[in-house]
């Protein structure tokens, strides 16, 4: 169940499960056991020389975990994919993978604000380095702004927390034309709303504790391998390199490339930095996830439809003094919006609250409905001031080229009644403004 035949709806109930491997349970077992039994030794040779497909320990892998890998690697059309413990997890590992050894990493200002701390602050210590776009609107900037040392491009397809959009497809060209991978991060689109892999990037990276599982309850990444890059252009030894784990029967050492022609990428952040750094996605945790992946589709479309009568509350609303997301009239995205999501630009965004510090406070502990935390995608609607939470690592430099100024307010629509949702938002303006007045 991992062709390209079956649709997205079948594949995100059915993707990479076959009933008659796991004794035809119908729901997806839960392996909870921490390593497997080998058989015999002969068993063991071929397991270690992978020409026999198993299990030996849960942090090299698990059944669970497989079926959570196959399937979301199917909704993508990618070629391998790998869970780990958290969305975090999954960007470093796959930028560590691509720049180990002193590259760098080409991004913009507009991510999430533990990514941009990261690479502020962890990232030098281990030899990666970070150079910015200067106007991430114009590919050509990317294009000036690569190096000898670049080894990727890495971008948010849609930004965190603003909804900004780039055209992802002429960045892609830029890349490929200097022979690095374009590396996107779509944890707010999912692959419901933008298949990355179909516009040129060559892996995708998730944040499954979003709107993939849907439901508030589980911490988990996803990386996916679209399985076109030439990892073998000169750039990428790594890649090419003989590797001691991948010795065939007469002892050769082999590269990750030779055994994995199509998945080299996800095989070697398994058998490097999943199994010795050890973020691992338990298998309880998988089966949430799979459980979360079975409504995407309905979850997702309810949510843009919601997002969309809330933008169109709240620019009319004088307390309100801009909204940015892509659906918004003033928004200068609507044309990547109608070139890359057709079905919607997602329902996270941000808008400016019009009024003092004290006003915002108030307002955002009067809402009753929106849930106050630092999660997004949930079932339920989130809402939270991010220059002081999810962007608070940031200076107020840094915060302004993010374009993420001191009254900036997030929200992330859940499942609820629109209606209930704006009668929600309307009181907390009510209050907010006679309490000062």
């Amino acid at each position: 169940m991992s062709g390209t035949h079956f649709g997205f709806d079948t594949l995100k109930v059915r993707g990479g499960y076959n009933p008659r491997d796991h004794n035809y349970a119908v729901s997806v077992p839960i392996y909870q056991t921490a390593s497997f039994e080998l058989g015999d030794t002969d068993r063991v040779e071929r397991l270690l020389r992978f020409d026999e497909e198993g299990y030996l320990y849960t942090r090299m892998g698990n059944p669970t975990v497989t079926v959570l890998e196959k399937r979301v690697a199917a909704l993508d059309g990618g070629s391998g994919a790998i869970a780990v413990a958290s969305g975090m997890a999954a960007i470093t590992y796959t930028l560590f993978s691509v720049a180990e050894g002193g590259g760098r990493i080409l991004t913009t200002p507009h991510l999430y604000g533990g990514t941009v701390d990261s690479f502020k602050r962890i990232y030098p210590r281990f030899g990666v380095g970070i150079d910015l776009v200067e106007d991430p609107n114009d590919p050509e900037a990317f294009r000036r702004g690569i190096t000898p040392e670049t080894r990727a491009i890495f971008i948010e397809s849609i930004s965190n927390p603003n909804a900004t959009l780039l055209d992802i497809r002429q960045i892609a060209n830029v890349a490929h034309e200097n022979s690095i991978p374009l590396i996107v991060d779509n944890t707010f689109a999912t692959p419901y709303l933008l298949n990355p892999l179909k516009h040129g990037a060559d892996i995708v990276v998730y944040s499954a504790t979003k709107a993939l599982g849907g439901h508030g309850n589980v911490i988990g990444g996803v990386i996916v391998e679209g399985g076109t890059f030439d990892w073998a252009n000169g750039k990428f030894p790594q890649f090419t390199e003989p590797h001691f784990l991948l010795r065939d029967d007469a002892g050769q050492e082999r590269s990750f490339l030779e055994l994995a022609p199509q998945s080299p990428f996800t095989l070697r952040v398994r058998l490097t930095y999943l199994i010795y750094f050890g973020a691992v996605l338990s298998p309880f945790d998988a089966y949430l996830l799979l459980q979360g992946i079975e409504t995407l589709s309905e979850r997702v479309q309810k949510q843009v439809a919601t997002t969309e009568k809330i933008v169109r509350y709240l620019e009319k609303n004088e307390a309100v003094a801009w909204v940015s997301h892509p659906a918004a009239k003033e928004s200068p995205y609507r044309d990547l919006a109608e070139k890359y999501f057709p079905k919607g630009a997602g329902s996270t965004f941000t808008f400016g609250f019009n009024g003092t510090d004290q006003q915002l406070d108030i307002f955002i502990n009067s809402v009753k409905l929106f849930s106050y935390q630092a999660n997004v995608g949930d079932s339920r609607s989130l809402i939270i001031n991010p220059p002081k939470t999810t962007h608070g690592e940031l200076t107020p430099e840094e915060l302004d080229v993010a374009g993420i100024p001191p009254e900036t307010i997030r929200l992330s629509l859940g499942l609820e009644d629109p209606n209930d949702l704006i009668a929600d938002l309307a009181q907390a303006f009510t209050k907010a403004s006679c309490e000062v007045a």
